[in-house]
């Protein structure tokens, strides 16, 4: 299954330093505190703590909106100035204290081969640009000691998440190269199985020998090995193989609203021996049962749509917006996106958990969740619910600090023990890039 975000609307429509983590606390009964003598609300204290703590975002899309919208045009669309065309500018990064952002390189997994390496390039050369014509802004983060450092400096932390294994072509070598580049993450597989990972939906594929040694490849440069959009099995195989703690970039808990992109039990209680994270995400078809049948029946038309105008683009395009008009979809809200988080703290802990909103690669909103402007609103509502200032600590920024320390002491550990792997995907797993078939070597 295949929620309505952005990739299918696109094929559609387009043929000072930071304290250390603490250990894990209960939550105390929800009030206000009081401050000398003055009662602090939620909201002015969530502010507080996110002057005092980077708010570190797993996922966002900017570039690929910037791509699609301008061509990366920032004379056209200056995001030092309000955008309300986008979920993202720098006058609500500012209202919505963000710290720190794992900023989307992605690309369509219907690019394939050097397409999609070739797409991811410019998608990172993009990011660059932004950080060129916004210094006072962004800082190019590569450590967490970078994303202290830029916090203290009153810049956004930018990282760079490569979302989807696609965009390697099946070569460990074009892995290395966009690590070097400032990748800090890439998510195994995007929205259709590789030939050795499997996305999620049919949960029919894991992780291939060559997928495994990805994985390890990873583990030695220090990226985190990211499993939102993977299939089940490769979530565990991932958890099996790996040597450092894993990241869901932007995934809820399935538990609460049953979709293949959220994160089930099994997986979440595996996360305090693995030490990773997941990055509770605002896709409202992910947090809400109502709108991930909505969604479904969204993506019907789609398809029917597709059939009715195949080569007419436009008329798909008025035909969808024609349909959606008639038939609104619910709205999840920022409270049911707080059960997510509840539920995650109750199953892996409350060192496991972050943010990763997804805003500019979503073609609906969370309700009180709209844009990057809204997260102490968020905050605001864990504090309601008796969530501790260490616990909001954590899930703001300090457990993504912990997990890439540790990604970092992994590296350092491997890189002094062996050379990179010159493995490939023919010698392992016996098929050739695209994933045909090879003939045996005699």
């Amino acid at each position: 299954m295949r929620l309505i975000t952005r990739c299918a609307v696109t094929a559609v429509l387009a043929t000072s330093a930071v304290v250390p983590a603490l250990a894990q606390s209960t939550p105390a009964a929800a009030s206000p505190r009081e401050v000398s003598g003055v009662v602090e609300a939620p909201l002015a204290r969530a502010r507080a703590l996110m002057k005092d703590v980077p708010l570190i975002d797993g996922h966002n899309d900017l570039p690929w909106a910037m791509r699609e919208g301008t061509r990366y045009d920032f004379d056209k669309v200056d995001i030092a100035k309000s955008q309300p065309q986008l979920m993202t500018d720098i006058p609500r990064i500012r209202a919505g204290h963000l710290g720190g952002q794992f900023w989307s390189v992605y690309v369509p997994a219907t690019l394939q081969g050097d397409a999609a390496v070739s797409a991811t390039l410019e998608q990172v050369d993009a990011v660059y640009e932004m950080l060129r014509r916004y210094p006072e802004t962004f800082a190019l983060a590569r450590t967490a000691a970078d994303v202290e450092r830029a916090f203290k400096d009153g810049k956004v932390a930018s990282m760079i998440g490569v979302e989807g294994g696609h965009s390697i072509d099946s070569s460990l070598g074009t892995l290395r190269m966009f690590s070097r580049l400032g990748a800090r993450y890439m998510t195994l597989a995007y929205g259709t199985d590789l030939p050795w990972a499997g996305a999620a939906g049919e949960d029919t594929q894991g992780l291939s020998p060559f997928g495994q040694e990805v994985v390890r490849e990873m583990n030695r440069l220090g990226m985190l090995v990211d499993l939102s959009h993977t299939s089940t099995r490769t979530m565990a195989d991932a958890l099996r193989v790996t040597q450092a703690p894993v990241f869901f970039s932007h995934s809820s808990a399935r538990a609460v609203c049953d979709v293949p992109r959220n994160v089930p039990d099994d997986i979440l209680r595996q996360l305090p021996r693995n030490g990773g994270v997941v990055m509770v995400t605002f896709v409202p078809g992910f947090i809400s049962e109502d709108a991930a049948a909505a969604s479904r029946r969204t993506q019907a038309q789609v398809a029917q749509f597709l059939t009715q105008f195949p080569d007419n683009p436009a008329a798909r395009q008025q035909a969808l917006v024609e349909w959606r008009t008639s038939n609104p979809e619910p709205r999840a809200t920022l409270a049911q996106v707080a059960d997510h988080i509840d539920h995650i703290r109750t199953v892996a802990g409350i060192d496991h958990l972050g943010l990763g909103g997804d805003f500019d690669g979503i073609t609906s909103v969370v309700q009180g969740l709209e844009d990057v402007s809204t997260y102490p609103a968020l905050v605001a509502e864990l504090l309601r619910r008796g969530y501790s200032d260490i616990d909001v600590r954590k899930i703001l920024g300090l457990n993504v600090l912990r997990v890439m320390r540790r990604a970092e002491e992994v590296a350092t550990r491997l890189q002094g023990a062996g050379a990179p792997s010159i493995k490939t995907i023919d010698q392992l797993d016996g098929v050739a890039r695209k994933g045909q078939p090879v003939t045996p070597a005699r």
